[in-house]
């Protein structure tokens, strides 16, 4: 499969092009969507839970299912399941990749449960879930809309260090959104492509020539967890790196009185070039609660993936 293949169109409104793509590839294999059917789980297991309760589950389902049908995608070799996670996955796209044995048992219990889920969440007549995350949820987290967040970068430990800031602007559900700030500043700066990562820290959208991780950081990012994906650059599709990430310590981290629930990653891996590759080696460090990046060191041969920044405040 060729570079341009492999990227996937997350810099971009996702949502609406991904499911119209689902669409067309089940139209061509129309039975491929029940070759897993949901394995039936009773909604009177959630009877008395309270509808945000109900939510939070649904979303914690949606985003396990994504996660284990990205797994079965990336062995195929296909980008079926470029869809992220979110609160409505298409169930339907992740069913018609024929997934057997486990993932195929483990995707028709989550189907089940989230169909229990939202059944129970009729029955207790709760309102349609929203993209915006409760208040309830947000209170406990390092930061807040209106936050700005102003890095530290260098190249590496021989160039001088620059800074750049952004301006938290909204916390979904699935995701966190930043607008770009002058450094000195919270005013946005114009033309800037506005920031996104998803709960775990996947870098899902970012300006043009910046580092993104869309698909590296998947489940409770718990000591000793391995993964696997990609790093690439931004408006470069053969700028691109694949990587193996392990969580190699957890622990709090203070930065300007904000305490982050910090998850370091080991990463190594090849920058993929035409001539071959070379390798490339580093560590990320991303907020558990939040995946707010907290610091990211790259060592390569490759400039483009030479990078140290560090979050370096937490301003209002």
């Amino acid at each position: 499969m060729t570079a341009s293949k492999r990227i996937p169109g997350w810099f971009r409104g996702r949502r609406p092009r991904l499911e119209a793509l689902a669409l067309v590839l089940l139209a061509g294999c129309a039975t491929r969507a029940v070759d897993v059917p949901a394995q039936p789980a009773s909604p009177a297991q959630f009877l008395g839970w309270p509808c945000e309760r109900l939510d939070e589950e649904a979303e914690r389902v949606q985003r396990r299912a994504a996660e284990v049908a990205w797994a079965v995608d990336e062995r195929a070799g296909n980008n079926v399941v470029a869809l992220g996670v979110g609160v409505a996955v298409f169930w339907p796209a992740l069913l018609a990749l024929r997934p057997q044995g486990p993932e195929a048992d483990d995707l028709a219990r989550l189907k089940g449960r989230y169909e229990a889920l939202r059944e129970a969440a009729t029955r207790a007549r709760c309102p349609p879930p929203t993209s915006d995350l409760p208040p309830s949820r947000t209170a406990s987290w390092p930061v807040a809309v209106g936050d700005r967040l102003v890095y530290e970068q260098r190249a590496n430990r021989r160039q001088p260090v620059a800074e750049f800031a952004f301006v938290l602007r909204a916390l979904r559900r699935d995701e966190v959104q930043y607008t770009g700030a002058d450094a000195s500043s919270a005013t946005p700066l114009p033309g800037v492509t506005v920031l996104r990562h998803d709960r775990l820290g996947n870098v899902v959208e970012a300006g043009q020539g910046a580092l993104a991780w869309p698909n590296l950081l998947r489940g409770e990012l718990s000591l000793g967890q391995v993964m696997g994906g990609e790093l690439m650059i931004v408006g470069d599709t053969l700028a691109r790196a694949r990587v193996r990430a392990q969580v190699v310590a957890v622990g709090p981290q203070l930065v300007s009185g904000r305490r982050f629930d910090a998850v370091v990653l080991e990463l190594f891996g090849d920058v993929l070039q035409d001539a071959g590759s070379t390798r490339l080696d580093g560590a990320l460090v991303v907020d558990r609660t939040s995946g707010v990046l907290l610091r990211l060191d790259l060592r390569s041969a490759e400039p483009s993936f030479q990078v140290m920044r560090r979050l370096a405040r937490v301003e209002r």
